[in-house]
């Protein structure tokens, strides 16, 4: 159920921008599904009928598990996409297959049943696999018959294609359902998270406006014949340079408005992160030459570091966190004190919807590449951990790749 949820968000945002329709998303789901359904009870039917020496004619035993197959691999997809949660898709599936269980006629038979109760054996999937499995195994011979008929089987053989029929309805039936579901409902964030809600409630009916829980003071920065050099590495001593050092920006000026993104735009090697670098105060080695100022004061790197954020290329997180966790983290170090527990989660929760990875709340960060996060994901949780130190000032060094269209 893992893959099939996590897959959920990517469907119903292509499916809002009118992509594609869902039933061609839930009717390959189907079909790929059942060379993989042929395969498991090949195997089984294999171990289970042939090596022990059953009728050879092994079509009617193939069907039944066959067809079972189908149902639960399609109920499953119904219980997806009708809870939308990892945690909640997990309990349902097996509660389900509790109940059916249950209700088949094997651990309690037909007249053991309750009353009260005998409509869930009428409509357990399992009992129409567990029944014609046993008839096609017994109803030729009289005792078979005659413990079939003992245990409440029903050992007719219409029972046999009526069951097939049945089983054959559920897949239909689930598959249906699956596919409505994925048409009219969303990836809600209330079901997702509904601690989230309370606190969304909460701003709303505290603030009664349209701003962030934190508003940031805006600035403006300008920079003026900005100079960057490093010591001349040995290797190009070595090729007969001479000069001192190495001059990698040479008379850069501009400015960056207050709430105006700007983009620094040139080929690879052109020195735009090393201009981040160095504006950002990032460059501890080196010679840096030139004014920079903050709304017309002399920047103070102190100071600075607390009103600016820094999002670099390389997406390094702690593996072993969640999405929250580490944004939680993120905000206790570097907003101020005064600002209160409520106040720093409405915060967080805020910066989670703005960047799009509300749902990956609970989701542990992983290793790229191996575990946890796509590099998608990746990139907007660097983005969420600058943000949710209410920066004024943010800097961002290809903050778009990795991110899909």
């Amino acid at each position: 159920m893992g893959p099939a949820i996590a897959k959920l968000p990517v469907l119903f945002k292509q499916r809002d921008l009118l992509y594609y329709p869902s039933w061609t998303y839930s009717l390959p789901s189907w079909i790929i599904k059942i060379p993989i359904s042929f395969l498991n009870t090949t195997v089984w039917v294999f171990l289970t009928y042939y090596v022990i020496g059953f009728d050879p004619n092994a079509l009617r035993q193939f069907l039944v598990p066959f067809v079972l197959c189908e149902v639960i691999y399609a109920l499953f997809r119904f219980i997806v996409a009708l809870t939308r949660h990892p945690v909640i898709a997990s309990n349902m599936g097996p509660f389900f297959i509790l109940i059916f269980m249950l209700s088949c006629g094997f651990i309690l038979t037909r007249d053991d049943v309750k009353k009260w109760w005998i409509w869930l054996y009428w409509i357990s999937p399992l009992m129409y696999a567990l029944n014609p499995l046993a008839s096609i195994l017994g109803y030729k011979e009289p005792l078979g018959r005659l413990v079939l008929e003992s245990s409440s089987f029903l050992p007719e053989t219409k029972w046999y294609w009526i069951s097939i029929g049945a089983l054959l309805g559920y897949v239909l039936l689930f598959n249906v359902l699956y596919t409505i579901c994925l048409t009219f409902l969303t990836h809600a964030k209330e079901i997702i998270n509904d601690e989230a809600n309370s606190y969304h409630a909460t701003r709303h009916s505290s603030a009664g406006n349209k701003g962030t829980v934190l508003p940031f003071v805006p600035l403006s920065i300008t920079f003026e014949d900005i100079r960057y050099s490093v010591d001349m590495p040995e290797a190009f001593k070595a090729k007969g340079m001479t000069e001192g050092r190495l001059e990698l920006l040479k008379d850069i000026s501009g400015s960056f408005r207050q709430g105006v993104l700007t983009a620094l735009m040139g080929v690879s090697g052109a020195g735009k992160t090393t201009l981040l670098d160095v504006l950002a105060g990032r460059k501890t080695s080196g010679y840096v030459q030139g004014s920079i100022t903050i709304s017309g004061y002399p920047k103070k790197q102190e100071t600075f570091a607390r009103i600016s954020g820094y999002c670099e290329q390389n997406d390094i997180h702690s593996p072993n966190v969640t999405v929250y966790e580490s944004l939680m983290f993120s905000a206790w170090l570097r907003l101020p004190v005064e600002i209160d527990s409520a106040t720093r989660k409405m915060f967080v929760y805020e910066v989670m919807e703005l960047v799009e990875i509300l749902s990956l709340k609970d989701a542990l960060v992983g290793l790229p590449g191996v575990s946890g996060l796509s590099s998608e994901q990746r990139k907007k949780l660097t983005i969420a951990v600058e943000l949710v130190a209410n920066p004024s000032i943010i800097f961002m060094d290809e903050p778009i790749s990795g991110l899909d269209a």
